[in-house]
């Protein structure tokens, strides 16, 4: 089974491998960082998480969001337009109702992909600058209301028992500090205990969702400010809180890097013609657009030579 197709039965993104080849960062020479600080790093190795502080300014951010709005068709002043039907069934049904945007290949993405100051933050993470980005989506989490209620949920993308070499991200585009909005959670706990909480499971456990009886006070509500840049490791169960604000919307673009895979002549080819001809990919947690807006109504998004190194177009030297 080739990259891309394996993951059509699993929550992850199939743009990347599910593992990558090479380890995550040890800095066992205690390398210099070129993005994190020694805390920050730390913080990162203890707990499974980091937050870059205004890694995207605020005007990009903001610009991003309201791309969102309008590619969503709802107006962020009238209510009555932020709850409609989803356009397509989500397979996964955790995520179902939880405001997913079927956009990947859009300028405003790719200009926050290809940003230096997030992918130095991802060179940090891997310990290598030949790193490749998802093609990934966005997020609108609106305030619940009758008949829109959703628990929110947490969740694994990646059997954490085998355990993968992979990394996750969110780069938040409108404030999200109040813990009664949706927004991300995750269990620090459960990522530093998982060997000793492991043998606490029945057989037949599902790999993908936790079961929370007993430590549901572990987990920790994230706040994030516009522009902040936010990356977990893949061990770290994590997922969306409910949205329980009176008029507060979470949004938020999903964006990650590894180690670039050269070789995979099949997904380089898939990737290349998703940003090119503007293709969503298909997968377990991936339902696409059945307007088809991304392909009909805009442009091949431009890239920078660095946007075209993490894309694959252009060769790592």
């Amino acid at each position: 089974m080739n990259t891309y197709d394996s993951h059509k039965d699993i929550p992850g993104n199939p743009s990347t491998a599910k593992s990558s080849e090479l380890i995550l960062n040890q800095r066992i020479d205690n390398s210099k960082l070129k993005s994190l600080t020694e805390s920050q790093w730390s913080f990162w190795k203890e707990n499974g998480y980091v937050i870059i502080k205004e890694a995207l300014t605020k005007r990009q951010a903001e610009k991003t969001a309201l791309f969102l709005w309008e590619f969503e068709e709802k107006d962020p002043l009238d209510k009555k337009s932020w709850y409609a039907p989803p356009r397509a069934e989500m397979k996964m049904k955790e995520l179902a109702g939880t405001g997913m945007v079927e956009v990947y290949n859009h300028q405003l993405l790719w200009e926050n992909r290809q940003n230096p100051k997030i992918y130095d933050a991802f060179v940090d993470i891997w310990g290598t600058d030949r790193l490749w980005v998802t093609i990934d989506r966005a997020n609108l989490n609106f305030p619940q209301k009758k008949g829109f209620e959703k628990k929110g949920f947490i969740h694994w993308d990646y059997d954490p028992s085998t355990n993968p070499q992979n990394v996750q991200g969110v780069i938040a585009l409108s404030d999200q500090m109040d813990p009664l909005m949706g927004g991300f959670q995750c269990i620090p706990w459960l990522f530093k205990n998982f060997n000793s909480w492991i043998k606490t499971q029945q057989k037949g456990y599902n790999p993908f969702i936790p079961n929370l009886k007993g430590i549901e006070d572990k987990i920790v509500k994230v706040g994030l400010e516009k522009g902040d840049l936010l990356i977990f490791n893949s061990l770290l169960p994590h997922g969306i809180r409910p949205n329980l604000s009176i008029d507060k919307i979470r949004i938020a673009q999903y964006i990650s890097m590894m180690p670039a895979q050269e070789n995979d002549k099949t997904l380089l080819d898939w990737r290349i013609n998703s940003w090119k001809e503007r293709i969503a990919p298909e997968g377990y947690a991936f339902p696409g657009d059945p307007r088809n807006l991304e392909k009909e109504k805009f442009k091949t998004a431009k890239l920078s030579v660095l946007g075209q190194k993490l894309l694959g177009l252009k060769k790592w030297e």
